[in-house]
């Protein structure tokens, strides 16, 4: 039987496989999320907004992982609440336009809520090695403000969990990176 691809192209080709298999090695590389918002005994309870974002050592925002608001308001009228979100709100939210395609969603009910990214890829295609701080911070109308940080560094060389616990707006918090 014939090959059908020249010699010629056979160096090049393996290259460029090397190249997919380097890629998706690195992509591989993931961190996992779980934001608990606890179920609240009050009188008039409203979802929070919730922003997921990571910063660097000099508390400069790097990457926005998720920002939950209620986009489904007339006349985009969610939007105005999100300053209520104010670390974020300063350090980023305030620059971007709303809403950002695979950030933005909507409010969430108590509960757990898990999200993944990998490494590579957007939100975290740049993170470059360093020591960084994942923050967790939650607004809610007639309720009140919260912000959980954990700190990590990137590259790992092993799976390590980080966790945190929120006292009023937010529940227990936990990261889990997988090198």
């Amino acid at each position: 039987m014939k090959n059908p691809i020249p010699r010629s192209l056979l160096p090049a080709l393996l290259l460029a496989a090397t190249r997919c298999v380097s890629v998706q090695s690195a992509s591989a590389a993931e961190l996992s999320l779980a934001v608990e918002i606890p179920q609240l005994n009050v009188a008039e309870y409203h979802k929070p907004y919730v922003a997921i974002w990571i910063e660097n050592n000099s508390t400069r925002a790097v990457t926005n992982l998720a920002v939950w608001y209620d986009a489904e308001m007339r006349n985009n009228e969610g939007e105005k609440w999100l300053k209520d979100m104010r670390q974020w709100w300063r350090r980023s939210g305030r620059t971007l336009q709303m809403p950002v395609d695979g950030v933005t969603g909507a409010t969430k009910g108590p509960g757990q809520h898990h999200l993944q990214f990998h490494f590579g890829t957007a939100p975290l295609n740049e993170l470059a090695g360093g020591d960084y701080t994942l923050r967790v911070e939650a607004a809610r109308e007639v309720g009140g403000r919260e912000v959980v940080d954990i700190p990590f560094s990137w590259p790992l060389t092993q799976t390590a969990t980080f966790t945190a616990s929120g006292s009023t707006e937010l529940g227990a918090v936990a990261v889990s990176i997988k090198p």
